[in-house]
């Protein structure tokens, strides 16, 4: 890990004092463009967000989409292939905007053409399958592609191409080129010999932010540093996609062959469009075999005639490029030189907002000393010359143990603060900077990780990071958020309870603390409530307790109960009064709408997907996708209510008419839709026109009510015991994974003491139980006489119901969200977190196993439940005569 001595404690770094301290000038904001009412007018979308991922995606100010509009609402722009006046216009600006291109990057159509791609990952695939390789002869040992072991899987993925074309791939570690740097020049090659060879390399790292010396261009093309030894004549692709968002690149200085980039990096708007800068002395080399429109100057179609346009540009850009896009990036110029001046000024300010990060992290230590992030860096933040404004690191524990990265992020989600983990498309990076083999990499794909899960630690050890990047427009406050979240969530003050968080419009408002030399002091920027704070005031304090009704009656709703009284589901179960039972069902719930309040039974029937209408409807916006709590904490004030002998369902929240929807489709054809529930697509059909506008009126945004399609069936695998193998299908409903949900309560109770608190007379105040028990939304609630005794189950019997452990369900930040009033506690997830000793699993998922429907089955309260333990170490069962027999004819 980086960084000086430590400070104990729960101290955040003071600015002004990192400033004070800092051997060189440090520049936070854009002179007398006021950065905070830059963030108000232009991105007031971030109002109570801290978004720290703008080396995934950086974002665009209002001006520029508003700009762009205007222009397209004003002008007519036709097919720049075709000859009209509308045509000609959209030519000439797409020329226009080349130009502006260039000139960005201090250079000129004399020395570099624009090609315009789909990305960065297609100008690299361009320059792949483009470049004049050597294949290896009886007089020539062919053409070497190396690149830098930092690279984006994009680049690396240029080998497949070369392979095919018998072309060699090197890789080559950073160590190498900096160990090529300090050889003697006397040991170079011939630059202008044979074969021609390729060399890429980042200019920033996408990883660690790391930048690597622009000055290796020159010196490979020269012959004087060679990425591997042996004759030939050196290129050099400079992969700039990460690096151009926040820095300058001049490329009168620094001559590389290829650039490609992304324009999304820098403005944020518009996504899927990049382009290739080639050098002009490198372009002629270029070699082309398909050809698509707009390319060929003529060819016939009846004779393999072909003679292609004389522009490199034309000639490389198949088909109709997306001319409205590269207009965009004239508003793109626009809007970033009018608010920051430029991009040194980007430079810099990114750069003092990651420096300050850097150094405040590095000091924060446990009270026994130890680190609590360990930061991934070659460059320990000198400089923006050898560092990007990106930090990756993994936070630890206080025993030195890494935190999983998928740990952090939903805690910060909980923040609101939105930060990136895994490898990053970087497996390269990845692996130097954690010291995870190859061999590693590939036992981690055998135990099921792949690129971009969820899965952080195996064995203990990490397969990524959390990395924070910083844009022009972020501010210190971001910075402070970030900081004061990740000392809330490690270092507590000595009495225990979590420290307080600012939000981001609070973090950095400290007198003189704000103000940097050669920028204007910060402004206290205007709070802006959280999605909570926004909802209406009744939904803060109605009671949403769910109903508990038998199979075919309704009742009024329940009150909040506390742990001194029983619920009537309870009483039903004849479970004595505060006692623990021994494998009862004490409760049953199903949640026909997704994301919806619980719908507690006393006697339920079961279906083929499992409780009968368990999620089977699902609200979604205005694009069909699926809203959970997560984007929308009030899914759980709305109510439903299930009527088995009207076939209706009816829902209620507060302040709006109860309205029904049948429960099944009626006799008109239902118009089928497509929508996606975990990854999985599943048909699906609207409820109508009534139940979409009470939503959208409840939401105050558009909403549709939508029931998964009665002749749809949605598989999902389930394991039979220890062999993996022997799986059998079953049907589900919306749910995430599986058929049923089954939670401990003595598991509960024991979080619940972990919760509990004292209050300024020392007396304990216990955190409600059945609070804690809604929030995880199990179908099923037993009482059992051990805490997470059930994670040794294997198998239940429910009377003659047979059901399979599937698997622990992973909890996300739902559990924070109070199901009775939609606010959020972080005390949770994070109390969970550590009990459960960094991975937040809690309650088991079920599926049916021989599940005979010819005749009615149900699920009761007051039910048996018999467990078979793994590995067949032991078997509950009890007297014939006791068992609860559930099948009912």
């Amino acid at each position: 890990m980086a960084g000086g001595a430590g400070q104990s404690g729960a101290e955040l770094l003071a600015f002004a004092q990192f400033l004070d301290s800092s051997p060189q000038p440090l520049v936070y904001g854009y002179g007398r463009r006021n950065l905070h009412e830059l963030r108000a007018r232009e991105f007031g979308r971030l109002a109570g967000t801290v978004y720290l991922d703008h080396a995934g995606a950086t974002l665009f100010p209002q001006s520029q989409l508003t700009s762009f509009t205007k222009d397209l609402m004003e002008n007519v722009y036709g097919n720049p292939h075709s000859q009209n006046i509308s045509s000609k216009l959209t030519h000439d600006t797409v020329e226009q905007v080349r130009y502006r291109i260039l000139a960005h990057f201090h250079t000129s159509p004399e020395d570099y053409t624009v090609i315009f791609t789909a990305g960065s990952t297609a100008a690299l695939k361009l320059v792949a399958e483009a470049f004049p390789w050597v294949s290896p002869g009886p007089e020539s040992s062919g053409s070497r592609f190396c690149y830098l072991t930092d690279s984006h899987t994009s680049v690396v993925g240029m080998r497949e191409v070369t392979a095919a074309m018998n072309i060699t791939s090197i890789p080559v570690r950073p160590e190498d080129m900096w160990l090529a740097e300090k050889q003697d020049a006397a040991a170079a090659s011939d630059p202008n010999g044979q074969p021609l060879h390729l060399f890429c390399y980042p200019a920033q790292s996408n990883f660690s932010g790391t930048r690597y010396p622009l000055s290796w261009i020159e010196e490979v093309k020269a012959g004087r540093m060679r990425p591997v030894s042996g004759p030939g004549k050196w290129f050099v692709l400079l992969d700039a996609a990460a690096y151009v968002g926040t820095s300058p690149l001049d490329l009168s200085v620094h001559r590389a062959d290829f650039v490609p980039l992304s324009f999304y990096k820098i403005f944020g708007f518009p996504t899927g469009l990049g382009a290739l800068l080639v050098n002009s002395r490198s372009a002629p080399l270029l070699r082309k075999t398909y050809f698509g429109g707009g390319t060929a100057a003529a060819y016939l179609a009846e004779e393999d005639f072909y003679i292609p346009r004389e522009s490199v540009a034309e000639r490389f850009e198949d088909g109709t490029i997306s001319f409205l896009d590269v207009i965009a990036l004239k508003h793109g110029f626009d809007a970033l030189e009018r608010l920051t001046g430029g991009m040194e000024n980007i430079r810099q300010h990114t750069f003092t907002l990651a420096q300050y990060t850097y150094a405040a992290l590095s000091t924060l230590r446990y009270p026994n000393g130890a680190p609590v992030v360990q930061i991934y860096s070659d460059s320990e933040f000198s400089s923006p010359e050898v560092q990007g404004p990106v930090i990756s690191f993994n936070v630890l524990d206080d025993n030195g143990n890494i935190i999983g990265y998928s740990q952090v992020d939903k805690m910060a989600s909980l923040h609101n603060i939105h930060v990136r983990t895994g490898c990053f498309c970087n497996t390269g990076a990845c692996q130097r900077h954690l010291g995870i083999s190859d061999e590693m990499i590939k036992k981690h794909l055998q135990a099921g990780h792949v690129c971009g899960d969820d899965v952080d630690l195996i064995d203990g050890q990490p397969t990524g990071s959390v990395r924070i990047s910083f844009g022009y427009m972020s501010t210190l406050e971001d910075a402070q958020a970030f900081l004061r979240f990740i000392i809330a969530t490690r270092l507590r003050p000595s009495h225990g309870q979590p420290l307080p968080l600012a939000t981001p419009g609070e973090a950095g408002a400290l007198p003189a603390e704000s103000e940097a030399p050669n920028a204007v002091p910060a402004t206290r920027a205007r709070r802006s409530p959280s999605p909570q704070e926004d909802a209406s005031p009744d939904a803060r304090v109605w009671d949403n307790s769910p109903t508990t009704v038998d199979a075919v009656s309704l009742r009024p709703p329940l009150l909040e109960t506390t742990r001194t009284q029983q619920t009537p589901s309870e009483k039903a179960a004849g479970i004595p009064d505060g006692g623990l039972g021994s494998h009862i069902v004490t409760n049953l719930f199903l949640y026909p709408i997704k994301s919806c309040a619980a719908f507690e039974v006393t006697r339920w029937p079961l279906g083929n997907q499992g409780l009968l209408y368990d999620r089977s409807w699902v609200v979604v916006n205005h694009n069909g996708i699926c809203l959970s709590q997560k984007q929308e904490p009030r899914l759980c004030l709305i109510q439903p209510f299930i009527d088995l002998q009207q076939r209706i369902m009816v829902i209620k929240a507060q302040g709006m008419e109860p309205i029904a929807v049948p429960l099944e489709e009626n006799s008109k054809p239902a118009q089928i839709c497509q929508s996606k529930v975990c990854a999985d697509r599943v048909n699906t059909y609207d409820c109508g026109e009534k139940i979409s506008s009470w939503l959208s009126k409840f939401f105050g945004r558009p909403c549709h009510l939508i029931k998964q399609s009665s002749d749809f069936q949605r598989n999902a695998r389930k394991k039979r015991g220890k062999d993996q193998s022997a799986c059998t299908t079953a049907t589900l409903s919306l749910v995430n994974e599986a058929q049923y949900l089954l939670i401990n309560r003595s598991s509960v109770l024991e979080l619940q003491r972990q919760l509990s608190t004292s209050d300024e007379n020392g007396k304990e105040e216990l955190f409600p139980v059945n609070n804690l028990i809604s929030r995880f939304r199990a179908n099923i609630i037993t009482n059992g006489t051990r805490a997470f005794e059930e994670e040794k189950w294997d198998e239940i019997s429910v009377g003659s119901l047979h059901f399979q452990v599937v698997g622990p369900c992973h909890r996300c930040q739902m559990i924070c969200i109070d199901q009775q009033t939609g606010q959020r506690n972080q005390n949770v997830f994070q109390k969970l977190s550590e009990r459960r000793e960094r991975k937040v699993n809690f309650g088991l998922y079920l599926m049916h196993t021989s599940l005979d429907l010819s005749s009615p089955c149900y699920l009761s309260v007051g039910s048996q439940v018999l467990p078979v333990l793994k590995e067949n170490i032991e078997h509950y069962d009890l007297p014939a005569s006791e068992k609860h027999q559930e099948v009912i004819s």
